[in-house]
């Protein structure tokens, strides 16, 4: 054979792998395995027709990600996660009890870039939170505390900092529209206005 055409398949076999590649074609699927950060905004609503304030702290669950491309660089993504649990605070008063959620979350994506070596994407979807081991303590201790389940929009965006053809480093970060109604011992008496910001890491991997 003609070593010049040798030595030209073997540069570019190299040259292709010092750039790795994570390219999504419609049917490839990808899973991420990661940790995310649920970080309520400040002013968590009122109950008591406004007389007390709320305050809903943060906490990190491991987090689990299936996305299935319909064309290229086009995903339908599903967020799912270990329960967060969040301890709830009157303010001026302290803790008055803890909850915890579950808040999958689907979402149509978009990448950029995804033959490259750093891919950008977007996404905007559907959240949909359930609450539940809902206790009371201090100043509540004792009483029946419930929150009801929520629906809202929920925007993603990230970027995937390719290592191979089947993986990536993921960072990202959502904002999820959750509200909630609060009720102590059956009746209504607020609303939890939680907003939250998600702050995410994962491997991501091609299938």
């Amino acid at each position: 054979m003609n070593h010049r055409l040798i030595g030209g398949a073997l540069a570019a076999a190299l040259a292709c792998a010092a750039q790795p590649a994570l390219a999504q074609q419609a049917g490839n699927f990808t899973v991420g395995i990661g940790v995310h950060q649920v970080n309520p905004k400040s002013n968590n609503g009122t109950v008591l027709n406004g007389a007390a304030q709320l305050e809903i702290d943060d906490n990190v669950q491991p987090t689990f990600t299936f996305e299935y491309f319909i064309r290229e660089n086009l995903g339908i993504e599903v967020l799912a996660a270990t329960p967060f649990k969040h301890d709830i605070a009157v303010k001026g008063v302290g803790k008055v009890g803890e909850t915890k959620h579950l808040p999958p979350t689907f979402s149509l994506q978009y990448h950029w870039n995804s033959r490259g070596t750093v891919s950008p994407f977007v996404g905007v979807g559907i959240n949909y939170t359930t609450f539940f081991s809902e206790k009371t303590t201090g100043a509540l201790d004792g009483l029946d505390l419930r929150l009801e389940d929520s629906v809202g929009v929920a925007a993603h965006a990230g970027i995937d900092f390719i290592l191979s053809e089947r993986s990536a480093i993921r960072v990202d970060a959502r904002w999820m529209d959750i509200r909630s109604d609060v009720e102590l011992e059956g009746e209504k008496i607020g609303k939890a206005d939680i907003d939250p910001t998600v702050y995410g890491l994962a491997y991501v991997m091609k299938f």
